[in-house]
């Protein structure tokens, strides 16, 4: 289990935390979620299995002091399971949002699933952009800009216009990404197999989430779902 922060109160219910991943298909959302989720198991195979619908994962942590129950729901990115996916966007409070450096349709069509998530879940939701796959440099077709790694890590937009992102040590791996810069998010780029950057991501996303309590719950109850039917495909 993730800990950040000592001194949590013993007793006090969690915070329930909704987190939906979202992003084309094979780009290693499922793979991210294990990695993070199961950290002693292997997060990448060679017969991976793609999420057919929605498949669902719990994360606990404990975050400054505050402990969170992650539920995670990893959707489904092919064409025809886009309607069920998108339902479930409802009631989130984050998002992680995929795509595949070696992929460049992957990365293209970030835009529309952030107008996906803006329509669904609304404007105020937290949404953090991952470039993932980052241990295959030799077949990357997705370019890589590196922002300022200081004490604050400073994001300069084509304007010249420059914004601020206030973290600690944790969060030094913060890149600079043009489409990021453009929506106002968060950016890493992260490896699955290698476990580049997975922790730091969520642990930020959740930190921004926690920002705006009135959004969240807390976990009295708790939902299980059985785990979806997997297909093979190369989403590692």
């Amino acid at each position: 289990m993730a800990v950040l922060g000592q001194g949590a109160a013993a007793g006090k219910p969690a915070l329930l935390v909704k987190v939906v991943m979202a992003g084309e298909s094979c780009v290693g959302k499922t793979s991210i979620v294990r990695r993070y989720t199961e950290p002693g198991a292997a997060a990448t195979s060679s017969s991976y299995l793609a999420t057919i619908g929605i498949d669902f994962k719990v994360k606990p942590i404990t975050l400054n002091d505050t402990r969170v129950k992650l539920q995670i729901w990893d959707t489904a990115g092919q064409e025809r399971f886009h309607t069920l996916s998108t339902s479930y966007f409802r009631g989130a409070q984050g998002f992680v949002l995929v795509y595949d450096i070696t992929n460049m349709d992957s990365f293209q069509g970030i835009t529309s699933w952030m107008k996906d998530i803006h329509e669904k879940a609304g404007d105020e939701v937290d949404v953090i952009l991952l470039g993932n796959k980052c241990d295959k440099e030799s077949e990357r077709v997705v370019p890589k800009r590196k922002g300022e790694k200081e004490e604050n890590t400073i994001l300069r937009g084509e304007n010249g216009l420059m914004q601020t992102l206030p973290h600690n040590n944790s969060y030094l791996h913060i890149s600079y990404c043009p489409l990021a810069w453009e929506h106002g998010i968060p950016f890493f780029e992260t490896s699955a197999k290698d476990n580049v950057n997975i922790e730091d991501a969520f642990s930020l996303l959740t930190k921004e989430i926690l920002e705006k309590k009135s959004h969240v719950l807390y976990d009295f109850d708790v939902v299980e779902l059985n785990e979806s039917k997997k297909r093979t495909c190369c989403a590692f």
